[in-house]
């Protein structure tokens, strides 16, 4: 019986491959084709209509990379074909790789109307369901020779991901372009067989239902005659009945499939394709949605509907249409899919604030599922974040993409860190690109970590990464699937059914708590440093903005400036999509955001010094006004607020020459040493006598490793890296600087260079490090280490709204695979009464760990900052030239410490022109509630908005009193939609929040 089960299955790849499926279409001719190549970037749809075409034929090469071809295909239906159903078949000359990752084309017709997208899965365009015959064919084609960079040989470097360096050479043979006969009964036996083909490969050899599939299969193929294919379809057809109707067993799984193209919004293709990507998709899902009435098709990222809109408004009227049908669902309630890991507190928040807004304005839809199938990881910030926003749901596929440890559930509540809890799932059919095939749907059956507890799964069904969609094969493949015995039941329908209906089921699924680590894709960390420095610096500029804005508005009737903050807003949060901030695009890309960031940053600095100086006063009265945009106090200066100078000077740090080599550094709370190799051998805490670096070691110390991970060479960096490493002692140059306390270091390695400044500011319980690197290397992994006298067994990591502890051990698989983590401004370890922080003002990824002390029995842990990598896929050159990092070491800290000096690396003081000093428009009595935003409401109401949170883990009681009369206060979501009235106290108002809550409050002004 084995051997009569291979038979079959192998005639039935031959005989579909061979002979079936060329007999969809039967009978075809040529259309005439003419082509304009547009010169440089893509054109306007009218240019590219009307321009000039020169006659070319198949065969003809075609589009260098990132160029647009605009071809004309035209003809006549044959007299012949009368009756019968027609379709163009238009191919650029596609391979076998999926749709996306190649050339693709947008279809328009003869009144240059978008008809649908071109590509390797998607064909066809059809030109009548009963053709008259001698119909005029004329159909118009956006062409866009993409570059393969991903071609299942990963991944060798290569110049074609930037328009500057990719060569001028075609890409791409025009294939077959011709009119066809489209013969629907043969190509529903395609269907029919590809489903029982599938099932029956995935079946029991045990299984009764298996060999009745396989026998009835036999039957079928019997029928064909393989020289009438067409005319003996319908018999074939009529054998599988009855295999086709057998119903699905009462216990089956239940999968809701969901149309789906998840859509990178840059990736291996620039912003610029993306827009054009969306079009294409949405124009053939519109369409396909008009075709079948069961379909329905969800879309993500606010910005992609936003793309349409202003670029393809006929498209975007389609989709309107739709999405009132409740037939094209919005989802997700983000501005784009955004990274989580990375992006800071507000910016983190202002992804569902303006994803979500952008649907209730544009479709009157409150969004309930917030849908990320793709980023890597998931801060443990985000079901809070989720709840605020409106939201109930949470969908992702990548934690199946784990290496180490399988997650242990698909359904589930996810707590955070303040305790919140979100119903959240994934899907077990471990992919967000299904086509509902057999194998996909029945290890999804087999997956399911659920079974006995709940019953369903969903599956996100179409061509995505690129872009593509959903296509009738998988509609097909669904019908067939909704009720068969031997299969899960699927069908189509809105994620908020299945997820309501898994609620149902499910209420009390099991809680995982923390945060969701993505083990894997880790140096997405630190890969395209310039990237991640720019978001930070712009997230920073924001919040002044919006701060100095606000205050300055209130205090002086200065212009909020509303629309440039909206803009430059989604401007920063569509760069923190999944493969932008992570630093995973193509060199084209990252260039652009390089150039993006510094235009913003020059916005908002001009913005703001717009603001201080309508805030400041009289600029030519001599005098100078300190601004201290931080949440916290800082030498006079209230938080949010600015006084004019004068304040007394702390006693000024000294530098010594040390015994041995080097300088002792010395201010009134710290004595460092560094030693003639640059390196800090001591740190000493004066106030609470402590040493801070162990017996022996250096911190300071500059490591490079070699860096070459099994695959992903962007996103990954495996454990192995650690096997060798080369310590940078060598020093050029010890010396003070100019100004006589500050030691600058000089190394030289490989052919890179790094210049350090050390200091201890005056005053400031702090050694500041500033690092130059011109880095030249190739497929390496710099890191910043610091040994720590310090013994436990947690590290505190900063996270949006308050910070998460992470082991310093491997005790369990689980512990050992966060060998590189994500950190915001800070890193905290801590003894009980004595702690020590690293902050910064640009990196995220470290990693910590632990080491015995043979002279003294003691353990050192080190923590150690990532600082710069040299991948060369896909960019091959990650991170080429200079980088200036900030950073310092702040022993005797609290983590209370550590939430301070973290503003204050990364929000400077500013000193401006005038003489009045400024009062905070909110101030808040306890410093472990951290205001994180002050701004207008974005309504234009003239109402304060004010954020805060608790950031130490506990509980907190603590008084906010606004800087103005206050008419009335209200705790509000993320939307800034108010959600009960908080009632005043004198001036104030009284605040209760439990460990890291998220507050928001408005407040308006009498």
């Amino acid at each position: 019986m084995h051997n009569d089960r291979s038979i079959t299955e192998a005639r039935l790849t031959r005989v579909l491959e061979e002979r079936i499926r060329p007999a969809v279409y039967p009978e075809s001719v040529p259309l005439s084709v003419s082509v304009w190549h547009a010169p440089g970037e893509p054109v306007s749809v009218a240019e590219g209509l009307a321009a000039e075409r020169t006659p070319v034929e198949a065969g003809t090469e075609w589009g260098p990379a990132w160029g647009t071809s605009w071809f004309t295909v035209s003809g006549t239906v044959p007299r012949e074909w009368a009756g019968r159903t027609v379709e163009a078949l238009l191919d650029l000359g596609f391979d076998d790789n999926m749709p996306g990752f190649q050339c693709e084309g947008l279809v328009y017709g003869p009144d240059g109307s978008p008809l649908k997208g071109l590509n390797p899965r998607n064909q066809w365009v059809r030109v009548s369901e009963r053709a008259r015959g001698g119909e005029q064919v004329l159909l118009h084609v956006e062409a866009a020779s993409n570059p393969v960079i991903l071609d299942y040989r990963p991944f060798r470097p290569t110049e074609l991901g930037d328009r500057e360096t990719a060569d001028d050479a075609p890409r791409y043979r025009l294939a077959r372009m011709d009119l066809a006969v489209f013969e629907r009964t043969v190509w529903e036996l395609v269907q029919d067989l590809e489903v029982l083909g599938g099932l029956m490969a995935e079946l029991s050899v045990d299984s009764p239902r298996r060999w009745e599939v396989l026998r009835a299969v036999e039957r079928a193929l019997d029928a064909v005659d393989l020289q009438d294919v067409g005319g003996t379809a319908a018999g074939a057809r009529e054998e599988l009945r009855g295999v086709l109707s057998s119903p699905a067993h009462a216990s089956a799984h239940r999968i809701s499939a969901v149309g789906h193209a998840h859509i990178d919004s840059a990736w291996l293709w620039p912003l610029r394709e993306t827009v054009r990507k969306v079009a294409r998709t949405t124009s053939n899902m519109t369409a396909l949605l008009e075709d079948e009435p069961d379909f329905v098709y969800a879309m993500s990222q606010a910005q992609q509907f936003a793309w349409v809109k202003e670029h393809r408004p006929e498209v975007y009227a389609r989709v309107k249409k739709a999405v009132a049908e409740g037939r094209f669902v919005p989802v997700g309630g983000m501005w784009v899919e955004s990274d989580t890991n990375m992006p800071g507190s507000e910016a983190l928040a202002r992804q569902f604030v303006h994803g979500k807004r952008f649907f209730l304005e544009e479709f009157g839809i409150e969004t309930e599922e917030v849908w990320l199938p793709d980023s890597f990881g998931y801060s443990a910030a985000l079901p809070q974040l989720v709840r605020l926003s409106g939201s109930r749901w949470f969908l992702t596929q990548k934690i199946s993409w784990s290496r180490t440890n399988k997650f242990p559930h698909h359904t589930f509540w996810w707590e955070g860190l303040d305790g919140t809890r979100v119903f959240t799932h994934f899907p077990p059919i471990d992919t967000y690109n299904s086509q509902l095939s057999g194998a996909e749907v029945a290890h999804a059956v087999r997956n399911f970590q659920e079974k006995g507890g709940a019953t369903r799964s969903l599956a996100p069904t179409g061509w995505g990464d690129g872009g593509g969609g959903t296509t009738r094969e998988m509609l097909a493949r669904a019908k067939r699937l909704a009720d068969l015995e031997g299969s899960a039941r699927v069908v189509f329908e809105k994620p908020s059914a299945f997820f309501e209906k898994a609620h149902a089921e499910y209420p009390h699924a099991p809680v995982w708590v923390g945060e969701l680590y993505l083990e894997l894709h880790r140096a997405t960390l630190t890969s395209q440093a310039r990237t991640k420095q720019g978001n930070r610096r712009c997230e920073h500029l924001l919040y002044e903005a919006e701060l100095w804005a606000a205050t300055a508005a209130v205090r002086t009737g200065f212009p909020y400036p509303y629309e440039a903050l909206d803009r430059l807003w989604k401007t920063v949060l569509l760069h923190q999509f999944h493969d932008i901030l992570p630093g995973t695009s193509i060199a084209w890309v990252h260039r652009e955001a390089a150039r993006t960031y510094e235009e913003t940053a020059a916005e908002l600095e001009a913005l703001i010094a717009r603001a201080l100086a309508a805030l400041a006063g009289d600029g030519a009265s001599g005098g100078t006004v300190v601004f201290n945009a931080a949440p916290h106090e800082r030498a006079g200066a209230a938080a949010h607020g600015a006084v004019a100078a004068g304040r007394p000077a702390p006693e000024p740090s000294t530098a010594q020459p040390r015994e041995g080599g080097g300088f002792v550094l010395r201010n009134a709370a710290l004595r460092v040493e560094v030693d003639g190799r640059g390196l800090v051998v001591s740190v000493y805490d004066t106030g609470a006598d402590r040493e801070a670096v162990p017996p022996g070691a250096a911190a300071n110390l500059l490591q490079l490793h070699q860096d070459f991970p099994n695959m992903w060479d962007a996103w990954d960096v495996d454990p192995f890296y650690r096997n060798t490493v080369t310590d940078l002692t060598d020093a050029e140059t010890v010396e003070l600087a100019e100004d006589g306390v500050t030691v600058r270091v000089v190394r030289a390695f490989g052919t890179s260079r790094v210049v350090q400044r050390l200091s201890l500011p005056a005053g400031v319980r702090r050694l500041d490090v500033e690092t130059e690197v011109d880095w030249h290397e190739t497929e390496k992994f710099l890191k910043a280490s610091f040994p720590l006298d310090v013994h436990t067994d947690r590290v505190a990591a900063e996270t949006q709204f308050g910070h998460l502890h992470r082991p310093t051990h491997a005790n369990t698989s689980w512990d050992a695979a966060k060998f590189e983590a994500c950190a915001h401004r800070f890193v905290h370890l801590q003894e009980p009464g004595w702690g020590v922080a690293l902050v910064n003002d640009s990196t995220y990824g470290y990693d910590v760990t632990r080491a015995a002390r043979a002279e003294d029995g003691g353990t050192t842990t080190t923590v150690r900052l990532s600082l710069l990598r040299a991948p060369r896929f896909p960019d091959p050159r990650t991170d080429q030239g200079v980088h200036r990092f900030r950073y310092a070491l702040v022993p005797n800290a609290s983590v209370g410490d550590a939430v301070r000096e973290g503003y204050r690396v990364n929000l400077p003081e500013r000193r401006v022109p005038g003489e009045r000093g400024v009062l905070p428009l909110a101030r808040v009595d306890d410093d472990a509630v951290v205001v994180s935003a002050v701004k207008l409401a974005d309504d234009g109401s003239g109402d304060v908005v004010v954020r805060l949170y608790e950031s130490l883990g506990g509980r907190a009681r603590a008084r906010l009193t606004p800087g103005f009369a206050m008419a009335s206060a209200h705790v509000c979501d993320l939307l800034e939609r108010p959600l009960e009235a908080v009632p005043a106290e004198g001036e104030g108002i009284r605040l209760a929040l439990r460990p890291f809550q998220i507050l928001t409050l408005r407040l308006k002004r009498a």
